[in-house]
């Protein structure tokens, strides 16, 4: 019986111009995809949020995957 393939699309945020530089979006992406790979899920898409407060859900990065 084939296993039935679970997408899931990554996501990650900084709030502000300091916490892009002191918190990688690069860092939670490899997380992100080791966590996706030791779950056997297919990454379906990538989005980045840079600097945009988490008051706002209209995130440029949540309107492009509400678009997919």
């Amino acid at each position: 019986m084939k296993k039935k393939t679970t997408k899931c699309y990554l996501y990650t945020r900084v709030s502000t111009s300091i916490q892009v530089e002191g918190y990688s979006l690069d860092a939670q992406r490899d997380k992100l995809r080791k966590y996706a790979a030791y779950k056997d899920m297919v990454i379906a898409g990538e989005y980045s949020d840079e600097g945009f407060s988490g008051k706002n859900i209209q995130g440029r990065a949540v309107r492009y995957h509400s678009r997919d």
